[in-house]
């Protein structure tokens, strides 16, 4: 064999070589991809190596040290000890050879367990990490999920607390694209106590089908979801919709509410959205609350009570002791709670029907009380004071002059609801930087619509304007810039409105459109008779559907003009001012009237928070004084 064959077959083993010690090191560094558990089983192997090999050459090159100590098995054991803790060896006797193993056994455990220490540290504090981003899936059933991220989530959870008070344990589960510790340092820095009810927060994208199951939608009580703040938040919506509806669901769908912001936006959403799913035009629901407050100071009052958990709210519920009588007579059946409507078995809901209208089986009433548990039918009629109800003919409806400063996306549509509640011949002037075309455009039956020119935030803009020769002035939110600016140029106006009024003698009122409901309590200083915070109504509104999905039919009802709504008509039209009465004696003229009286605002507590003079399902019998500026909050035809 040739010097050259010799060189070729070196080579050749020298490559297979590095071939071999390259596929274990590829070997080896997929193992420690593995993470902690490799790590810790490299380690064993190397203890149990070095624990072998230190028992077998004290038994090879000792002899009597390996006998001392219980053979082979004996010496292993001590070797363990040794590698684990230090000091162990401090009392060990035998010969060097002997001691001279142990030491190494030793000072190859103080490594070992050294990297031991240090791999369960690194493993720990990813561990705790990985947990820190809300990546594990939940376990719970009967949960409420909210999906997005706005100012919104906190009305939502603070209203969610109030209405799971009397269960032992619920749930709100939060998923959003953002940091799970902020979401839960700001959920616990704006809703501090939130007693039986437990907050999770999770970090995922609402659109991504594997972070969706994280939050277990399958086994959730409702699903809400919620817009973001960006410009495309109706989009996004949709796309959460879709992916809600288009999921296999394992067992019974959970109620799903949503809202979207722009009402073109809202036939494509409940198409998206499925059958069962309710989803709620926001834009619709801030404007008609605009159209139907602008005539009516303390509305929003009213209607913040009933879509919120805290106070007064709607309730379904039989009374079997009521059926075959009329509606009328159930408005005085009730010692405690006031009836607002029907809900026949058929699902149709009556607000406010017929005084005649009789209760048939399987009909529910729908009563506003401060909780279910506490309506209660009255055991002998309520007594009326015949002598404090009024005779008097109502007061004539006068033409409006309503003045409209600023404008926005929702603009147009307020003109032609605007219309809708006003006498013929009635007046609406919008007065604005630009002029409005598509408003000034929409074809009205009621309205004369004109235009002013008005920089809303100067002083001497707003004198030119001849505000006392209205009747009414509503101050709508700029939406082309930031909702923070918006509410800051909002005040100026107020605060001007208000000197101006002052000087004028007190001409008329203001009801104002806000974006932040915190910033209600700033703007009171302004003492503006009412004020309109949509994103809060419609948090509200989200939040009571999630909880009973049945009130659809109810408020849907209430904020469509046609039909029953609510109204804050004169105390007068009612009682006689100034004669002491009661709330059933309200009652029974408002129902004399075809109406249905809820309850009644104090104008004399108007500026006193929360409820700012509006008192909901008073008692019947505690005696109640009215004057010229009070008013009785009644379910009426427009």
């Amino acid at each position: 064999m040739s010097d050259e064959d010799d060189g070729w077959r070196g080579a050749g083993a020298s490559v297979a070589r590095g071939r071999l010690r390259t596929r274990f090191r590829y070997w080896f560094d997929g193992t420690m991809d593995r993470g902690t558990p490799a790590l810790i089983s490299w380690l064993a192997l190397a203890s149990v190596l070095l624990i072998a090999l230190a028992s077998t050459l004290v038994v090879l090159f000792t002899d009597t040290d390996a006998e001392d100590n219980g053979g082979w098995f004996g010496v292993a054991w001590m070797s363990l000890l040794r590698t684990l803790d230090a000091g162990t060896m401090g009392g060990d006797t035998g010969s060097p050879v002997f001691l001279g193993l142990m030491l190494a056994v030793t000072v190859g455990g103080i490594f070992l367990v050294s990297a031991l220490i240090g791999v369960l540290t690194t493993g720990l504090n990813q561990r705790i990490h990985e947990l820190r981003k809300g990546r594990s899936q939940i376990m719970e059933r009967g949960h409420t999920v909210v999906l997005g991220w706005s100012d919104q989530v906190f009305t939502v959870i603070a209203e969610l607390v109030e209405a799971n008070q009397s269960e032992r344990r619920s749930c709100v589960v939060v998923l959003a694209d953002r940091d799970k510790v902020s979401m839960e340092d700001a959920i616990r820095a704006r809703i501090p106590d939130t007693k039986s009810t437990r907050v999770i927060c999770r970090s995922g994208n609402p659109l991504v089908r594997t972070d969706l199951e994280l939050v277990s939608p399958d086994t959730a009580k409702s699903i809400m979801v919620l817009p973001s703040a960006g410009e495309e938040k109706d989009v996004e919506v949709i796309k959460v919709l879709l992916l809600l509806n288009s999921r296999q669901w394992r067992g019974d769908r959970p109620d799903i509410v949503a809202a979207v912001h722009d009402s073109d936006n809202i036939a494509a959403a409940r198409l998206a959205a499925g059958e069962g799913a309710l989803v709620i035009d926001a834009e619709d629901v801030a404007v008609r609350l605009i159209a139907q407050a602008h005539r009516q100071t303390g509305l929003s009052g009213v209607f913040n009570e009933l879509l919120s958990f805290v106070g007064n709210e709607f309730y379904l519920r039989q009374e079997p002791a009521l059926v075959g009588s009329t509606y009328g007579t159930a408005l005085g059946a009730y010692e405690v709670g006031a009836p607002a409507g029907l809900r026949r078995a058929d699902g149709t809901v009556l607000v406010n029907p017929p005084m005649d209208t009789l209760i048939e089986p399987g009909d529910e009433l729908l009563v506003i009380a401060q909780d279910d548990l506490l309506i209660r039918l009255a055991r002998t009629p309520p007594r009326i004071v015949e002598s404090a109800i009024t005779s008097a003919p109502a007061e004539p409806p006068r033409l409006d002059r309503t003045l409209l400063i600023g404008e926005n996306s929702r603009t147009g549509r307020l003109v032609t609801l605007l219309d809708s509640f006003v006498r013929p011949g009635s007046t609406l002037d919008v007065a604005a930087p630009r002029r409005p075309d598509s408003a000034l455009e929409q074809p009205t039956v009621n309205l004369t619509v004109g235009y002013k020119y008005c920089e809303p935030t100067r002083r001497s803009s707003l004198e030119n304007l001849d505000l006392g020769a209205y009747q009414h002035i509503v101050v709508l939110s700029d939406d082309t810039i930031a909702p923070g600016p918006a509410d800051d140029r909002t005040l100026v106006t107020l605060l001007h409105l208000r000197d101006i009024e002052v000087r004028l003698g007190d001409p008329y009122s203001i009801v104002t459109e806000m974006n932040d409901d915190a910033n209600r309590e700033v703007a009171q200083v302004t003492k503006a008779d009412d004020f309109i915070v949509s994103t809060k109504v419609i948090s509200l509104l989200l939040t009571q559907l999630s909880e009973n999905r049945d009130l659809y039919e109810v408020f849907t009802d209430l904020f469509n003009p046609e039909g029953s709504e609510i109204y804050l008509k004169p105390a007068s039209d009612y009682v006689v001012l100034g004669a002491q009465a009661d709330f059933a004696t309200i009652v029974e003229a408002a129902r004399r009237e075809g109406e249905t009286a809820i309850g009644y605002r104090l104008a004399r507590h108007g500026e006193t928070p929360p409820h700012y003079g509006i008192f909901l399902n008073p008692s019947k019998t505690a005696p109640v004084t009215l004057g010229p500026a009070d008013a009785i909050v009644v379910l009426a035809e427009g």
